[in-house]
């Protein structure tokens, strides 16, 4: 049975991987300054988040169409694929979710669309987990299987430089009322089964990146590892040498996608991890 996997450009996969696995990408859409581009095209991440302080109004985003979607799912059925896996960002956090359920709905029970509850490479994992199972030859149930187990054992917390973008995209109830960036304080967040939790705050940079490290090496063994951020690539690396873990898959840094960076800001660090 010929398998594929289909997420969205949320997921923050790197290019070498996207293409080792065979991974399909639907991209999102962010719009800036009136014009809509597709996610990853007409500017790259690091001159987005170079630009973003000064952009007005701050840009937007929306998910691609159920249509785009469909005439993947159909694309590949014509391909000779019988079962298609379908995975995305967080349904409480974007309606990407939707987008595809409403186009899978046309094939029957040969899409599987999964809700991942998460973002980002908390996204990515799961979708690098059922990959990996495609070429193992492992059947639509054990792949899925797979997939929620990572989904339970995942964790996505993030240092943000400044609560401002998170407060004016709108998307988080509890931050339109909060002030932290005016206290110049660093706010920490967690994804949570599909929402965004505070994690409370740190007072200056390097403290915020010492308990970032601190409630990463307090989850002991881990199977999986990235390091996100919005252009803090030298903290990153800086960060991801300090830690002097090595877990069976290679861990890998990413200058997280524009569609998130809108609402998290420049210079946001952050890990995704899967513990064993």
């Amino acid at each position: 049975m010929e398998i594929a996997i289909v997420t969205d450009s949320t997921c923050d996969i790197p290019a070498d991987l996207v293409t080792k696995f065979n991974i399909h990408i639907i991209p999102n859409i962010i719009v800036m300054q009136g014009r809509s581009v597709e996610d990853g095209t007409g500017i790259s991440r690091r001159e987005f988040y170079d630009r973003l302080p000064e952009m007005n109004p701050l840009p937007t985003t929306s998910t691609a169409s159920s249509g785009a979607y469909q005439k993947l799912y159909d694309e590949l059925f014509k391909q000779d694929i019988d079962q298609i896996i379908s995975i995305h960002a967080s349904s409480i956090l974007s309606g990407i979710f939707n987008a595809a359920s409403i186009a899978a709905n046309d094939f029957g029970e040969r899409v599987h669309v999964v809700d991942s509850q998460n973002v980002s490479v908390g996204l990515g994992f799961q979708v690098l987990e059922a990959a990996e199972a495609v070429q193992k030859g492992n059947s639509v149930k054990t792949i899925l299987a797979s997939v929620a187990s990572v989904r339970q054992r995942v964790r996505v917390v993030a240092m943000l430089d400044t609560l401002e973008y998170v407060r004016r995209s709108g998307r988080i109830s509890w931050a339109r009322a909060r002030v932290g960036s005016l206290l110049r304080i660093k706010p920490f967040v967690e994804v949570v089964k599909g929402d965004v939790k505070r994690l409370g705050d740190a007072r200056t940079r390097r403290k915020g990146i010492n308990r970032l490290r601190n409630i990463l090496l307090d989850l002991g063994p881990l199977e999986r590892l990235a390091i996100m951020h919005s252009n803090a690539e030298t903290d990153a690396q800086e960060f991801l040498a300090s830690l002097e873990i090595h877990p069976p898959y290679k861990p890998f840094i990413v200058n997280a996608t524009t569609v998130i960076g809108t609402h998290v800001g420049p210079n946001g660090l952050a890990f995704a991890a899967v513990i064993k």
